[in-house]
């Protein structure tokens, strides 16, 4: 396969995973009943819009020109919703049996795909720019992953206490 082709399999694949977590994102915050994690659901669902339109765009540079764009400017992704996920109120609005917490392990396991895909990409790429893209991406999806960790952890720890789990 020649190198253009697998660049354009990882860019499909990367595509791809990023509409199907907008999809979820936007899905979880248009069905929610916590104001609060219809917030933070609709920023990801944002930034994962972000990631499809670079994505698209050296999708179609390598398609048409046999190369990835010249850039590294991809900006920073949108942490605002850090401040947001992490309140109080907001993991008491959250049920961990119900469906934001059912998203939110739904959203942890695409996450933790998308950082494999994206850390895969730039290792095995030898074109700079698209090891660039790669890690940039990577970076912003682990930021996402690790805000969904902690907030799955602070969900189980609420449950765990509401519910005398611990042994102490």
């Amino acid at each position: 396969m020649a190198k253009d082709n697998i660049e354009l399999d990882i860019l499909k694949k990367a595509i791809l995973l990023e509409q199907q977590g907008k999809a979820l994102y936007e899905q979880v915050a248009q069905s929610t009943s916590s104001r609060g994690a219809g917030e933070v659901f609709s920023i990801m669902a944002k930034e994962e819009t972000k990631h499809i339109e670079y994505l698209s765009k050296h999708f179609a540079s390598v398609r048409e020109k046999g190369a990835f764009l010249e850039t590294d400017d991809y900006g920073k992704p949108d942490e605002s919703f850090a401040d947001v996920v992490l309140e109080e109120e907001i993991i008491r609005q959250i049920s961990a049996s119900g469906f934001e917490a059912a998203a939110i392990s739904a959203a942890i396991e695409m996450e933790k795909k998308a950082v494999s895909l994206y850390e895969k990409g730039a290792a095995d790429t030898s074109d700079e720019n698209a090891a660039g893209l790669y890690r940039t991406l990577a970076d912003w999806e682990r930021t996402h992953l690790d805000f969904l960790v902690e907030m799955d952890r602070e969900l189980t720890e609420d449950i765990w206490n509401e519910n005398s789990f611990w042994p102490f």
